[in-house]
């Protein structure tokens, strides 16, 4: 499979890797694709974050789409590009980096609050939208942000997310999830990772 939005449409959870190390990268992502999971986010704010992203493209570019989280600037949309990542995750919403990753070919995930944000970020481009912070837009924010949007539109809530609270989620519209610091704390062994991520795979594949 190489279209990192199929993949995505395969098992929508995105691993929010704050903090991993080049050292690390390898082993953890091939921790997260055994689990299932087939989305790898590096944050741009963890230690020499686009060595850990080419690290990760080379272990397991070939069988999950890898990229980059916290990207702000169109240069550091490029950046990530050059590193082999083909995911861009925001924390907020900018049309400029929203389009340059677009132009680069690669799949955009901005973060949004509001119905405003929203659209504006659709119409620049976007793949789908990450709900950012959803702990405080809880679900009946996305349901009734989802009752504007169109009906295809992928929202991914990031924030707060357990697998005992995803169903929650998914009835009120998530279409998939973040997941933080509930999976990966700097540090912690792929083992260890892998076996939060085989909980989360279990819970959205049951409720699915």
């Amino acid at each position: 499979m190489t279209d990192p939005l199929a993949w995505m449409d395969e098992l929508p959870l995105v691993a929010i890797l704050r903090g991993l190390t080049p050292e690390d990268a390898a082993s953890v992502g091939e921790a997260l694709v055994e689990a299932g999971f087939r989305c790898l986010e590096v944050p741009l704010n963890s230690p020499r974050p686009l060595e850990s992203i080419s690290r990760m493209v080379e272990a397991v570019g070939d069988r999950a789409v890898v990229g980059a989280g916290t990207v702000l600037t169109v240069e550091a949309t490029r950046a990530v590009a050059q590193a082999g990542g083909r995911l861009v995750i925001s924390p907020g919403m900018d049309a400029a980096v929203i389009r340059e990753t677009k132009a680069l070919g690669l799949v955009s995930l901005p973060g949004v609050f509001t119905p405003t944000e929203a659209f504006q970020a659709l119409a620049a481009g976007a793949d789908g939208l990450k709900l950012f912070p959803a702990e405080i837009a809880g679900p009946a924010g996305l349901k009734a942000l989802r009752a504007v949007l169109p009906a295809e539109t992928r929202v991914l809530a990031v924030g707060g997310v357990s697998p005992e609270t995803m169903g929650d989620w998914m009835q009120a519209g998530a279409a998939g999830f973040g997941i933080g610091g509930a999976l990966y704390k700097a540090g912690d062994s792929a083992a260890v990772v892998g076996e939060r991520a085989r909980t989360f795979v279990e819970a959205w594949r049951r409720i699915r």
